[in-house]
This record gives structure tokens, sequence and C-alpha cells, in this order.
């Protein structure tokens, strides 16, 4: 350290700086709206739970890559996931274990209607238990990850894609579970607050917007500096999309 010579870097930082705001005016927490984004959703959860002593266990999907950019955990193994595995179905039976693992932990679900139709079985399990585990669903209609790929590449012709579910409050019931559902932003507050303090179960049928989208994404065998951001507020047709990485760079 004494051989290293001391450079200043405050135009380095300068240009981290002007990078963070530039960043933050694109984020979608910015918008206002009466919309259910699931980042506003990941943000209220944290912001009443922290993250000291909670697990959050994800399925697969576009939630699985908003919880890693929205939930910030301050300790380890507080955010279980499958990784690049890709398992749909992981989150509820994972969520399980977690809870057995570690008993005093509060530990939410965060699944979209699609892994989540694959092992709601398991919330049988949870009633025969009798353990407190708190379910998302992020409710989009959709395989929201293969929905943005056609959406950004194949001109939204959506194959495959659109999802037919249940009515999973019914289905919670069903089990014996609380059940809430949340179409607004303004009911997100709430719906946690009475998530959390139930002594069982609960399971929360959030019905976000369908079309959200996860930035920034790097397309198909494109390297990171072609990656796709969120485009600043305003209305940007889908065609335009493809092109904001190689306009901006």
């Amino acid at each position: 350290m004494p051989l290293i010579e001391h450079q200043d870097r405050k135009a380095w930082f300068m240009q981290i700086a002007e990078w963070q705001h530039e960043a933050k005016s694109r984020d979608i927490m910015g918008q206002d709206d009466d919309m259910v984004h699931v980042p506003f959703v990941l943000s209220e959860i944290q912001r009443q739970a922290g993250s000291e002593n909670v697990t959050v266990v994800t399925d697969v999907g576009q939630h699985q890559m908003w919880t890693a950019q929205y939930y910030r955990h301050n300790r380890p193994r507080s955010h279980i996931t499958s990784g690049g595995l890709g398992t749909m179905g992981f989150a509820l039976p994972a969520a399980i274990g977690a809870k057995f693992a570690v008993p005093d932990a509060e530990v939410w679900v965060i699944a979209g209607d699609g892994g989540f139709q694959m092992t709601m079985p398991e919330l049988a399990t949870i009633a025969q238990e009798k353990i407190k585990v708190n379910v998302a669903i992020i409710n989009n209609g959709f395989l929201g990850m293969v929905r943005q790929w056609q959406e950004f590449f194949y001109e939204r012709r959506y194959a495959a894609t659109p999802m037919l579910s249940p009515d999973f409050c019914k289905l919670a019931e069903a089990f014996g579970h609380k059940a809430l559902r949340v179409t607004e932003r303004s009911q997100v507050r709430g719906a946690v607050e009475q998530a959390r303090a139930e002594l069982g179960a609960v399971v929360i049928d959030f019905r976000v917007e369908q079309e959200d989208a996860v930035f920034p994404m790097v397309p198909a065998g494109a390297d990171l500096h072609a990656m796709i951001r969120r485009p600043l507020p305003g209305p940007l047709p889908v065609s335009v999309l493809a092109e904001t990485a190689e306009t901006e760079n």
C-alpha cells in the first residue's frame, strides 16, 4: 500500500453519481398510478417486514428477477431461489422447508401464477403442519418471462404464454387458509399488514400490471453492452425497444 500513489477520483465518483441519477429516472418505482407494479409490492413487504429475520423464497420468472433487484437482504441465506436451474414450482415447498429450518423467521413466498400452480397442493401440507407462511402470488395472467421475449422480439405474438388460473383465493380458503385479493396499488399496504398479523398462513392474489417488463435485459446472443434498458418516462413503441441499447451506447 505505501507504494501506491493516491489518485484523485472525484471525477469518477461524479460519473457514478450521474449514472445512478439517470438510472433512477427510469425506475418503475417512480411511476405514479394506481396499477399494482411488482417492485412496489416487494418494497412494501420489505418496508413492513424488514430484512433481519425474514426469509424470502422465490419461484421462477420475472418476479424472481424483481425480487433480486428490489428486496434488499442484510443476512446470508435469506433469499432462497432455484437460480439458473429455473425450477418452476420451487417456491412453495422450499418455503415450507425454510420455515422448519428457521421456525422463528418470517417466511414469504413470491411466486407467479404459472409456477404456483405446479405445486399449489402443498397448501395442504402447510395446513396439516400448521405453519405460518405468507404467499404472494404475482398474478399477471401470463408466463411473464417468456411473454416479455415475445413482446420485445416477436411483435406481441403471444403463443402459449397467456395463463388460465383458478380462483386462488377460493383455492386457499378450501385448504383453510386466509386469502386476500389486491387489484389496486392503494390496497397493497393493508393486505401485507393483514397477512403479517394473521396467526396462520395467508395467500395474497396480487393482480399486477400484465405487461410489466424486467430491465435491464440482454437479448439472446448479445454482449452486455447491448442490454435493453427501461425506457425513460413516456410512451415508446415496442418496435423501438430492441434498438434502445444501441442508440444509447
